[in-house]
């Protein structure tokens, strides 16, 4: 039986060896095996939260330790892991780590070649007031006994190096307050001579161009000086939080710095369980239909809206960057991920649930059941979770145990995440909604036979209202020249508002929004562009707005968007008349959008539609924002 309990008893005190292997044992496999073992406790002067990040990132841990690089593949879902020690080369089988966020984790690797046949690894943290005490475990099985001296002195160096690196590391994070993955900052490989001069003139040139002067600044500095892993996949909304930037102004300096070659952009295919990069290729129209993860074992559609992220690295002429790490590190790659425990049939365990109230999702690893755990104050301080039936949800106070228990006749990883998909991401929808993209990217097209989830959008069109007159009055030449020039202003505003045209239909223009707030704000603002009395032959239109799910797909050599949202988006029209918005419940409804109108005073009319295909009348929000003067 595996059991996990609490460690309260123990601050006052160091862990031995056999109290740190009763909480965490070795696997059963490998338990009666002859082993040399090592402990170090350390005492630093940060707390957990603060020291997580980095004991959690060993592919940079590992290489401030001074440990040799490690390289990793996957063969058949299994990760496979190569490093030279002392020039021998050892190659191990990767487990899955088992952890609990913030608290501890473990790891084993199983040799196929090298000095060792086994390695287990734990390390577990300790809070003892505003400092952690850090419990460092290894220990391994050796091939034979011959081997055992070189074995003793690559540890105890290693042990050398944890109790000299720790404490420095802890400092700095307080000094600087990083407690964010990434915290721990290597020395980049310098540029050559002649990349660092191009990297500058091409900076130079994006600040020249108007963009803002702060966010290239930053992306100079990071391609420039930053660890590898921090250039090998550069994150907009990640970046653009770490440093209070604005994140549009951010967004379109990577995409003209990808322009200009200092940056390349690809589109990543991502597990929606594990969240690791599966697939990733510099054109939109070689994602893939559908993505398969050996890890998870499950098959994934490109039309689920999390499975693409784009994400941005530096270019191969200015950076060359050496796609590899020292550590799988798992915990640092998966954050949204509080507890992954894998358990042998008839295995129990004892985790405790995260102190942060909200939603979490509990599931088994490589299945589709799941259940949800509320955690605030009030709910059970122990909660059991069985393998064998599905998991029963419910509401658990923070910290509270959660038991687990393999009852099933095979093993099981039990996982517990958070229930909000930790959205760092850059995701298509955004992207495709963003004109400098459409603008730059134009190239970019979807595959014949992708269809790209892109998330809830919120569509926009606009419409001219009486054109077949206006046609017959001015002529066909001088009806178009009008027309042109009405969607040169529709289009400024609809980028403006943070929005991208789609397309145009005749003389209707169609915009695409993240969101809702910006669409209702660039609608006023068309209207307002368009007001009675503008001129004696003026354009009068009408807009009507819609928020939902859409997929994106390839048109005419284009990417348009489809689906029900964007169908009734356009059906609204007949609700509007010159100088009308209808919008739908959604789009009023959503965040931000009923306040705005409240604080504008709007008065709003409450009207019903009917729509081809759905069942009941539709209803409809109405806004007038202007009326047509009488004549006097």
């Amino acid at each position: 039986m595996v059991t996990q309990e609490g460690t309260a008893g123990l601050v006052s005190r160091r862990m031995t060896v056999s109290q740190l292997l009763a909480e965490h044992p070795w696997p059963r496999e490998l338990a009666g095996a002859r082993r040399l073992e090592w402990l170090w406790t350390i005492d630093v002067a940060a707390t957990p939260a603060q020291l997580w990040p980095v004991v959690a990132d060993l592919s940079r841990l590992n290489r401030a330790l001074g440990m040799p690089l490690m390289k990793f593949d996957e063969e058949d879902g299994v990760r496979i892991g190569r490093a030279r020690y002392t020039g021998v080369l050892h190659e191990w089988t990767e487990v899955p780590w088992n952890w609990v966020s913030g608290r501890w984790y473990e790891l084993v690797r199983l040799y196929r070649k090298g000095a060792m046949r086994a390695l287990y690894g734990v390390v577990h943290l300790v809070p003892v007031g505003a400092r952690t005490r850090v419990h460092v475990y290894y220990g391994v099985v050796p091939r034979s006994r011959v081997l055992d001296l070189g074995l003793k002195w690559s540890f105890a160096a290693m042990g050398r190096a944890y109790h000299r690196v720790l404490p420095k590391l802890a400092a700095e994070l307080v000094a600087t307050s990083a407690a964010t993955p990434g915290a721990l900052k290597l020395p980049a490989t310098p540029l050559r001579p002649e990349a660092a001069d191009r990297l500058s003139n091409l900076g130079a040139g994006l600040v020249a161009s108007g963009l803002d002067a702060d966010a290239v600044r930053r992306v100079v500095e990071l391609v420039a000086s930053a660890d590898d892993v921090d250039v090998e996949r550069i994150r907009v909304r990640e970046r653009a939080r770490a440093w209070n930037l604005d994140e549009d102004q951010l967004l379109r300096v990577c995409l003209h710095a990808t322009r200009a070659g200092m940056l390349e952009l690809t589109w990543d295919v991502v597990c929606p369980h594990c969240r690791g990069v599966r697939e990733s290729t510099p054109a939109l129209g070689a994602v893939p239909t559908r993505g398969h993860c050996d890890a998870c074992g499950i098959d994934f559609g490109t039309d689920d809206e999390r499975a693409v992220e784009v994400a941005f690295h530096a270019h191969s002429s200015i950076r060359p960057v050496l796609k590899s790490v020292f550590c799988s590190a798992e915990p640092a790659h998966k954050p949204h991920i509080h507890v992954q425990r894998a358990l042998a049939t008839g295995e129990t365990s004892s985790v405790t649930l995260p102190d942060e109230p909200g939603r979490y999702r509990i599931r088994l690893k490589g299945e589709l059941t799941d259940a949800w755990i509320d955690v605030r104050e009030g709910g059970a301080t122990a909660l059991e979770w069985k393998a064998g039936a599905p998991p029963d949800g419910g509401a658990a106070a923070p910290g509270a145990t959660l038991r687990l228990v393999n009852d099933a006749a095979t093993p099981k990883t039990f996982v517990v995440e958070t229930a909000a998909w930790l959205d760092l991401a850059l995701r298509p929808g955004r992207l495709l909604s963003f004109q400098d993209f459409r603008d730059l990217f134009s190239e970019e097209y979807l595959g014949t036979d992708v269809q790209l989830a892109v998330g809830e959008q919120t569509i926009l069109f606009t419409d001219v209202v009486g054109s077949t007159a206006m046609y017959a009055e001015r002529g066909d030449p001088a009806a178009f020249v009008e027309v042109k020039k009405h969607f040169d202003e529709i289009f400024a505003l609809i980028g403006a508002h943070r929005g991208a045209v789609v397309k145009t239909i005749g003389d209707a223009a169609m915009g695409a929004f993240n969101d809702p707030l910006d669409a209702v704000r660039c609608a006023r603002a068309i209207h307002t562009a368009f007001p009675p009395g503008r001129g004696a032959a003026a354009i009068r239109l009408r807009i009507s707005i819609n928020t939902g799910p859409c997929i994106a797909v390839k048109l005419n050599a284009n990417i348009d968007y489809f689906g029900h949202a964007v169908n009734l988006a356009a059906k609204l029209q007949a609700a509007a008349e010159s100088w009308q918005i209808a919008m739908s419940e959604a789009t009023v409804g959503a965040p931000g959008v009923a306040d705005y109108l409240r604080n504008e005073g709007v008065a709003l009319d409450d009207l019903t539609v009917d729509v081809k295909g759905v069942a009941e009348k539709v209803a409809v929000k109405r806004w007038t924002v202007a009326t047509e003067a009488a004549p006097a």
